[in-house]
Protein backbone atom coordinates (compact mmCIF):
# COMPACT_ATOMS: atom_id res chain seq x y z
CA UNK A 1 0.00 0.00 0.00
CA UNK A 2 1.20 3.52 -0.83
CA UNK A 3 -0.13 6.79 0.57
CA UNK A 4 1.18 9.88 -1.20
CA UNK A 5 0.31 13.42 -2.19
CA UNK A 6 -1.16 16.33 -0.29
CA UNK A 7 -1.77 15.19 3.28
CA UNK A 8 -4.34 17.96 3.78
CA UNK A 9 -6.24 17.31 0.58
CA UNK A 10 -9.27 15.11 -0.01
CA UNK A 11 -8.59 11.36 0.12
CA UNK A 12 -8.65 9.59 -3.24
CA UNK A 13 -8.37 5.79 -3.23
CA UNK A 14 -7.39 4.21 -6.56
CA UNK A 15 -8.39 0.57 -7.14
CA UNK A 16 -7.14 -1.44 -10.12
CA UNK A 17 -8.97 -3.99 -12.24
CA UNK A 18 -8.56 -7.66 -13.12
CA UNK A 19 -5.02 -8.79 -13.94
CA UNK A 20 -3.52 -5.44 -12.99
CA UNK A 21 -1.94 -3.79 -9.97
CA UNK A 22 -1.48 -0.30 -8.57
CA UNK A 23 1.20 0.57 -11.14
CA UNK A 24 -1.59 0.94 -13.69
CA UNK A 25 -2.34 4.29 -12.03
CA UNK A 26 1.22 5.61 -12.31
CA UNK A 27 0.34 8.15 -15.03
CA UNK A 28 -2.72 9.44 -13.16
CA UNK A 29 -1.66 9.38 -9.52
CA UNK A 30 0.96 12.18 -9.72
CA UNK A 31 -1.56 14.62 -11.19
CA UNK A 32 -4.03 13.84 -8.41
CA UNK A 33 -1.32 13.95 -5.72
CA UNK A 34 -0.80 17.66 -6.28
CA UNK A 35 -4.07 18.42 -4.51
CA UNK A 36 -5.20 15.10 -3.00
CA UNK A 37 -4.05 12.48 -0.55
CA UNK A 38 -3.78 9.45 -2.82
CA UNK A 39 -4.10 5.88 -1.52
CA UNK A 40 -2.87 3.10 -3.81
CA UNK A 41 -3.04 -0.62 -3.08
CA UNK A 42 -2.90 -4.03 -4.71
CA UNK A 43 -5.83 -6.38 -4.41
CA UNK A 44 -4.86 -9.59 -2.61
CA UNK A 45 -3.29 -11.86 -5.21
CA UNK A 46 -2.05 -8.96 -7.35
CA UNK A 47 1.15 -6.96 -7.54
CA UNK A 48 3.15 -6.93 -4.32
CA UNK A 49 0.31 -8.12 -2.12
CA UNK A 50 0.81 -10.99 0.29
CA UNK A 51 -0.12 -13.98 -1.83
CA UNK A 52 -0.45 -16.13 1.30
CA UNK A 53 -3.47 -14.02 2.26
CA UNK A 54 -5.35 -15.08 -0.89
CA UNK A 55 -8.18 -17.54 -0.35
CA UNK A 56 -10.27 -18.91 -3.19
CA UNK A 57 -13.47 -18.92 -1.13
CA UNK A 58 -13.07 -15.37 0.14
CA UNK A 59 -12.36 -13.99 -3.32
CA UNK A 60 -14.90 -16.05 -5.24
CA UNK A 61 -17.26 -13.08 -4.93
CA UNK A 62 -16.68 -9.33 -4.90
CA UNK A 63 -17.59 -9.25 -1.22
CA UNK A 64 -14.05 -10.35 -0.30
CA UNK A 65 -12.52 -7.44 -2.22
CA UNK A 66 -15.12 -5.09 -0.76
CA UNK A 67 -14.23 -6.10 2.78
CA UNK A 68 -10.56 -5.45 2.00
CA UNK A 69 -11.35 -1.92 0.83
CA UNK A 70 -13.32 -1.21 3.99
CA UNK A 71 -10.52 -2.68 6.10
CA UNK A 72 -8.02 -0.30 4.49
CA UNK A 73 -10.31 2.63 5.23
CA UNK A 74 -10.61 1.54 8.86
CA UNK A 75 -6.90 0.81 9.31
CA UNK A 76 -5.88 4.21 7.94
CA UNK A 77 -8.80 5.96 9.65
CA UNK A 78 -9.95 7.37 6.31
CA UNK A 79 -13.06 9.51 6.04
CA UNK A 80 -14.84 11.22 3.17
CA UNK A 81 -13.04 8.94 0.73
CA UNK A 82 -13.35 9.44 -3.03
CA UNK A 83 -13.17 5.88 -4.29
CA UNK A 84 -11.96 5.46 -7.88
CA UNK A 85 -12.51 1.95 -9.20
CA UNK A 86 -11.40 0.70 -12.61
CA UNK A 87 -13.34 -2.04 -14.39
CA UNK A 88 -14.36 -4.74 -11.89
CA UNK A 89 -13.19 -2.51 -9.02
CA UNK A 90 -15.91 -0.07 -10.00
CA UNK A 91 -18.42 -2.60 -8.68
CA UNK A 92 -16.26 -3.15 -5.61
CA UNK A 93 -16.68 0.58 -5.01
CA UNK A 94 -20.43 0.34 -5.49
CA UNK A 95 -20.62 -2.42 -2.88
CA UNK A 96 -18.33 -0.59 -0.45
CA UNK A 97 -20.37 2.60 -0.65
CA UNK A 98 -23.60 0.65 -0.18
CA UNK A 99 -22.14 -1.08 2.89
CA UNK A 100 -20.68 2.02 4.55
CA UNK A 101 -21.95 5.20 2.87
CA UNK A 102 -20.68 7.38 5.73
CA UNK A 103 -17.07 6.43 4.89
CA UNK A 104 -17.24 7.75 1.34
CA UNK A 105 -17.73 11.22 -0.09
CA UNK A 106 -17.82 10.39 -3.80
CA UNK A 107 -17.48 7.50 -6.23
CA UNK A 108 -15.73 7.40 -9.60
CA UNK A 109 -16.44 4.42 -11.84
CA UNK A 110 -13.88 4.03 -14.65
CA UNK A 111 -15.19 1.87 -17.52
CA UNK A 112 -17.58 0.00 -15.20
CA UNK A 113 -19.77 -2.98 -16.01
CA UNK A 114 -22.33 -4.37 -13.56
CA UNK A 115 -22.84 -7.46 -15.75
CA UNK A 116 -20.78 -8.60 -18.73
CA UNK A 117 -23.29 -11.11 -20.08
CA UNK A 118 -26.23 -9.94 -22.16
CA UNK A 119 -29.67 -10.34 -20.66
CA UNK A 120 -33.24 -9.51 -21.59
CA UNK A 121 -33.34 -5.76 -22.27
CA UNK A 122 -29.70 -5.45 -21.22
CA UNK A 123 -26.54 -5.45 -23.32
CA UNK A 124 -23.40 -6.31 -21.40
CA UNK A 125 -21.35 -6.90 -24.53
CA UNK A 126 -20.96 -10.71 -24.33
CA UNK A 127 -23.16 -13.75 -24.71
CA UNK A 128 -23.04 -16.51 -22.12
CA UNK A 129 -21.22 -18.63 -24.72
CA UNK A 130 -18.63 -15.88 -25.23
CA UNK A 131 -17.83 -15.77 -21.52
CA UNK A 132 -17.77 -19.56 -21.32
CA UNK A 133 -15.21 -19.71 -24.12
CA UNK A 134 -13.17 -16.93 -22.52
CA UNK A 135 -12.99 -18.77 -19.21
CA UNK A 136 -12.23 -22.12 -20.86
CA UNK A 137 -9.39 -20.53 -22.80
CA UNK A 138 -8.01 -18.95 -19.65
CA UNK A 139 -8.15 -22.29 -17.85
CA UNK A 140 -6.39 -24.24 -20.59
CA UNK A 141 -3.60 -21.77 -21.44
CA UNK A 142 -3.38 -18.70 -19.24
CA UNK A 143 -0.26 -17.24 -20.84
CA UNK A 144 -1.69 -17.71 -24.32
CA UNK A 145 -4.98 -16.20 -23.19
CA UNK A 146 -3.12 -13.21 -21.76
CA UNK A 147 -1.24 -12.62 -25.00
CA UNK A 148 -4.41 -12.78 -27.10
CA UNK A 149 -6.82 -10.93 -24.78
CA UNK A 150 -4.66 -8.03 -23.64
CA UNK A 151 -4.66 -6.32 -27.07
CA UNK A 152 -8.45 -6.71 -27.27
CA UNK A 153 -8.95 -5.21 -23.82
CA UNK A 154 -6.48 -2.40 -24.34
CA UNK A 155 -7.48 -1.44 -27.88
CA UNK A 156 -5.23 1.21 -29.46
CA UNK A 157 -3.76 -1.06 -32.12
CA UNK A 158 -1.48 1.78 -33.20
CA UNK A 159 0.16 1.78 -29.74
CA UNK A 160 1.29 -1.84 -29.24
CA UNK A 161 3.33 -0.90 -26.17
CA UNK A 162 0.08 -0.47 -24.24
CA UNK A 163 -1.07 -4.00 -25.00
CA UNK A 164 2.40 -5.29 -24.17
CA UNK A 165 2.22 -3.67 -20.74
CA UNK A 166 -1.17 -5.21 -20.03
CA UNK A 167 0.04 -8.60 -21.27
CA UNK A 168 3.01 -8.44 -18.93
CA UNK A 169 0.73 -7.49 -16.05
CA UNK A 170 -1.53 -10.45 -16.75
CA UNK A 171 1.45 -12.78 -16.97
CA UNK A 172 2.73 -11.65 -13.56
CA UNK A 173 -0.55 -12.77 -11.98
CA UNK A 174 -0.63 -16.25 -10.49
CA UNK A 175 -2.75 -18.38 -12.86
CA UNK A 176 -4.87 -19.84 -10.05
CA UNK A 177 -5.64 -16.37 -8.71
CA UNK A 178 -6.46 -15.23 -12.24
CA UNK A 179 -8.85 -18.17 -12.80
CA UNK A 180 -10.85 -17.38 -9.68
CA UNK A 181 -10.79 -13.61 -10.19
CA UNK A 182 -11.86 -14.00 -13.82
CA UNK A 183 -14.96 -15.95 -12.78
CA UNK A 184 -15.66 -13.45 -10.01
CA UNK A 185 -15.40 -10.66 -12.58
CA UNK A 186 -17.08 -12.00 -15.69
CA UNK A 187 -19.89 -13.97 -14.02
CA UNK A 188 -20.92 -11.22 -11.59
CA UNK A 189 -24.23 -9.39 -11.77
CA UNK A 190 -24.35 -6.18 -9.72
CA UNK A 191 -27.15 -4.43 -11.53
CA UNK A 192 -29.40 -4.50 -8.48
CA UNK A 193 -26.69 -2.83 -6.37
CA UNK A 194 -26.45 0.34 -8.45
CA UNK A 195 -29.48 2.08 -6.99
CA UNK A 196 -28.05 1.59 -3.49
CA UNK A 197 -25.38 4.22 -4.21
CA UNK A 198 -26.19 7.42 -2.33
CA UNK A 199 -23.02 9.50 -2.87
CA UNK A 200 -22.21 11.72 -5.87
CA UNK A 201 -20.95 9.48 -8.65
CA UNK A 202 -18.97 10.03 -11.84
CA UNK A 203 -19.14 7.39 -14.57
CA UNK A 204 -16.19 7.50 -16.98
CA UNK A 205 -16.50 5.61 -20.24
CA UNK A 206 -14.38 5.54 -23.39
CA UNK A 207 -15.54 6.36 -26.90
CA UNK A 208 -14.75 2.79 -27.96
CA UNK A 209 -14.52 -0.08 -25.48
CA UNK A 210 -15.30 -3.69 -26.41
CA UNK A 211 -15.35 -4.76 -22.75
CA UNK A 212 -17.80 -2.07 -21.59
CA UNK A 213 -19.66 -0.71 -24.63
CA UNK A 214 -21.56 2.61 -24.52
CA UNK A 215 -24.83 0.91 -23.61
CA UNK A 216 -23.25 -0.21 -20.33
CA UNK A 217 -22.12 3.27 -19.35
CA UNK A 218 -25.58 4.61 -20.14
CA UNK A 219 -27.15 1.85 -18.04
CA UNK A 220 -24.93 2.53 -15.01
CA UNK A 221 -25.58 6.27 -15.31
CA UNK A 222 -29.35 5.71 -15.49
CA UNK A 223 -29.40 3.38 -12.50
CA UNK A 224 -27.31 5.49 -10.09
CA UNK A 225 -29.43 8.46 -8.98
CA UNK A 226 -27.88 11.81 -9.83
CA UNK A 227 -24.76 10.35 -11.40
CA UNK A 228 -22.72 12.14 -14.04
CA UNK A 229 -21.62 10.41 -17.25
CA UNK A 230 -18.47 11.57 -19.07
CA UNK A 231 -17.21 10.02 -22.30
CA UNK A 232 -13.44 10.30 -22.46
CA UNK A 233 -11.73 10.91 -25.80
CA UNK A 234 -10.12 7.49 -25.51
CA UNK A 235 -10.18 3.99 -26.97
CA UNK A 236 -10.04 0.72 -25.07
CA UNK A 237 -10.82 -0.36 -21.54
CA UNK A 238 -7.88 1.26 -19.71
CA UNK A 239 -8.00 5.05 -20.14
CA UNK A 240 -5.64 5.57 -17.22
CA UNK A 241 -2.95 4.25 -19.61
CA UNK A 242 -4.26 5.27 -23.02
CA UNK A 243 -5.52 8.76 -22.04
CA UNK A 244 -4.04 9.55 -18.62
CA UNK A 245 -4.29 13.33 -18.88
CA UNK A 246 -7.99 13.30 -19.71
CA UNK A 247 -8.65 10.65 -17.06
CA UNK A 248 -6.79 12.55 -14.34
CA UNK A 249 -8.47 15.82 -15.30
CA UNK A 250 -11.94 14.29 -15.14
CA UNK A 251 -11.28 12.75 -11.72
CA UNK A 252 -9.63 15.88 -10.30
CA UNK A 253 -12.45 18.09 -11.54
CA UNK A 254 -15.05 15.84 -9.96
CA UNK A 255 -13.14 15.70 -6.65
CA UNK A 256 -12.89 19.49 -6.55
CA UNK A 257 -16.52 20.06 -7.55
CA UNK A 258 -18.53 21.10 -4.50
CA UNK A 259 -21.87 20.84 -6.30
Amino acid sequence: MVVTGNARGPVVMLAHGFGCDQTMWRLVAPALAATCRVVLFDHVGAGRSDLSAWDARRYSTLDGYTRDVLDICHDLDLRDVVFVGHSVSAMVGVLAVAAEPATFAKLVLVTPSPRYIDDVDYRGGFSAADIGELLDSLDSNYLGWSASMAPVIMGNDDRPELAAELTNSFCRTDPEVARVFARTTFLSDNRADLDQVTVPTLVLECEQDVIAPPEVGAYVHARIPGSRLVTLPATGHCPQLSAPEATAAAIAGFVADSA
